[in-house]
Formats: structure tokens, sequence, C-alpha cells
């Protein structure tokens, strides 16, 4: 396995989005004497019911003793229920929220500047601590120069600040810092100094310099040696949200031949975790895994949609892959103007496949001009 030097600076958030599914509402159709039926229900009586949620009262004519009879109601008036939600079906309100521990800690007026967006009194606030030494106040004076956030963008005084706050201990800027110095900018390039402080990150728990160090590792290191001192970091950056992490990960667990099972059983479960994050050569992954059976069960309808998802998303293997998916009808139906389309896509991409030339060859014209207008219409999501 070569994994390529690369990182990423993007904090990775992982939200939970809890929904309530609506009941599913069921037209049921009335007959003349007011009995409902439903599939697999039977029959049970009902009355009408006017929308008020109240009968209307009964109306005498004179001369009669009881009420006229009613109409039967017509199909069209039959309309479906609402269905009834969870918060109905629990028959009480919600105990309330507990209340807010109040907090008694020390209030980082720079901070909390800067979470709302007042820059340039974050900036103001945290000048003077940083000058004191303060590494988490000069951490944030690099970050402010270095994107010029409420002040004019200098990456020089920026590398300045990060240099200090990375002395007084602040991981962040450890990482930042190795960073610079890796590529010499605004600094003299420095790879040796780089690795003291990377590791020094990486050492800190700055998960983006876990896994950095342990590409740099298996860089210095070829072979199986390489990626068993690198395994550690990744493992520690993929725990903590690190897409190129759990990617990296998932491929050493399946793939060394002296990891524990318990690890080699969750090879999938990482793989998985990266694709979710959106990380799209995990996304093409997740489609091979699970069409070829690999860390897990047989799933060809998963399969195929990881490959679609990779594919829209601009993966030029995912593509070509998915196009034979298409002629091949696995994971989904036979669908060769699909295929075309797809194929059309990845040739244009620089991705030759003779196989997938000769099938293109032999559809039918009207079918290549429909492949070709989709393709034409291909913009990879984002």
């Amino acid at each position: 396995m070569s994994l390529l030097l690369r990182y990423r600076t993007r904090s990775v958030l992982v939200a939970l989005v809890a929904g309530l599914a609506a009941l599913p509402s069921m037209a049921k159709a009335q007959s003349a004497d007011g009995t409902t039926t439903s599939p697999d229900v039977g029959a049970f009586r009902t009355e009408h019911i006017e929308p008020s949620g109240e009968p209307k009262p009964e109306v005498f004519h004179k001369g009669e003793t009881t009420a006229p009879a009613k109409p039967p109601a017509a199909a069209d008036d039959v309309k479906p229920s609402s269905g009834v939600s969870l918060f109905d079906r629990m028959g009480a309100d919600l105990p309330p929220l507990p209340p807010e521990k109040p907090y008694t800690g020390p209030i980082d007026e720079a901070y909390g500047a800067f979470q709302r967006g007042f820059y340039l009194t974050a900036f103001q606030k945290a000048l003077p601590r940083a000058q004191l030494g303060d590494p988490a106040a000069q951490t944030m004076i690099a970050e402010l120069l270095a994107q010029g956030l409420g002040v004019r963008r200098d990456t020089k005084n920026a590398a300045f600040w990060y240099s200090k706050a990375a002395e007084g201990g602040d991981a962040t800027s450890m990482f930042k810092y190795a960073l610079i110095l890796i590529e010499g900018r605004d600094v003299p390039r420095d790879r040796k100094a780089a690795d003291v402080w990377m590791k020094k990150a990486a050492d800190a728990g700055q998960p983006s310099a876990q896994f950095n160090w342990g590409q740099s590792l298996t860089a210095d290191n070829p072979g199986a040696k390489g990626l068993e001192l690198a395994l550690p970091y990744y493992e520690k950056s993929a725990e903590q949200g690190i897409a190129d992490a759990q990617y990296a990960l998932s491929q050493l667990y399946i793939g060394l031949p002296d990891v524990a099972p318990e690890k080699k059983a969750q090879a999938r479960m990482w793989l998985a975790r990266a694709a979710n994050a959106g990380f799209d050569t995990a996304q093409l992954d997740m489609g091979l895994w699970l069409i070829s059976g690999t860390g897990g069960p047989v799933d060809l309808q998963g399969g195929f949609n990881w490959m679609k998802v990779a594919a829209y998303r601009g993966n030029v293997v995912a593509q070509n892959k998915l196009a034979h998916l298409y002629i091949n009808a696995i994971g989904t139906t036979q669908q060769p103007i699909e295929a075309a389309t797809w194929y059309v896509i990845s040739r244009r991409a620089g991705l030759k496949d003779p196989e997938l030339e000769d099938f293109y060859l032999g559809i039918e014209d009207d079918q290549q001009k429909t492949a070709i207008d989709a393709a034409n219409k291909y913009h990879p999501a984002k």
C-alpha cells in the first residue's frame, strides 16, 4: 500500500440529525352502509365526523319523527387521514429540560468575540494577552492574520505568532507551524524542524498532525515496518474524525497480516465512516467492498449506490466502474444509455477502457446521442 503525504486542515464536524417520520396516510373506500375496508385489516363501523371534531345537530322537518336518511358518501368525498404524530400517541407533554448548570469558569472575551464574528474585537482582546505570552491568544492572532479576518492579511506575521504559540505548547500552532516549515512559506524551508513540530503536535493530540505524522512514518520507512509504526497515529486521528485517517485505517486493518481479528472486523466500519464524511476514494472502495464481499457480507445494491455517489462526486474510476455495473446489471437493472453516459464522462476525463469502447460502438446511434447529451449536462456534485 502506498499512501501519499497530504494534509488537511479542515475541521471535521459530526452532526447527529434525528427526525420523526410521519405515519403514512391510508385512504379507505366507504360503502353505502358506512362500512370501511382496508387490506389485511377487516371491516369496521365508522360514523361521519365533521372536520371541526363535533357532529352537527340533526335537523328534523315538520311532520318527520326521524332524521332523513343521509345519502351515501361518494368515493371522491373520502379524504385520507392526516395521521397521528408520535407526541399525540404519547398522550402527554414531554418533561421539561433540566436547568442549565451555571458556568463559573473564566470567560475568554477574545474567543467569544471570534465565535460571534467580531474579528477586530477578537484581535484587540487577544493581542495584549499574546504579547504577554499566552499561547491560546497567540494562536488566535496568528489565525486572524493568516486568514485576514478583521485585519489585513499578513502571513509573515502569522508565521511569527504560530512559532511563538508552538513554543508555548499550543498543539494547533505546532501543526500549523510545521506546515509552514515544510512549504518554506514566509520562513526558510526546514524539513527537519518541521518533523520535530509535527511529532510534538501529534503526541499532543492534534488529529491532523497525527495523520500527517503517520504519513511521514510510512514515507520514511517503506514497507510493512512504516505501516506498523504509523498505525497507532492513524488510529488516534481516525477516532477524532479525520476522514483520511479513517480510510488509511480501513486499508491497514484489511491488508496487514498481523492485525488482530477484532480490528480486522472493523475495517469496513472505518471505511464507511470515511465514505460518509465525503471522501470520494472511500466511497469508491465502499462500493467495491460491498460488491465483492470484502470485510463483510455481499451487498450488490449497496455497492451500486456507493459507486454512484462516488461517480457523481467526480471520481473517474467510479464513473468507469459504474458503467460496467449498468452493463452487467449488478445492483441495478441493465441500462445501456446510463452505461454509455458514464463511459463518455470517464473517457473525457482521460480513462480509456477498450471493453467499454466496444460496448459503446455496439449500441444504436440514437442511444449514443442520448448518452452524449446526458454527459454534456454532467457537473460533479459538491
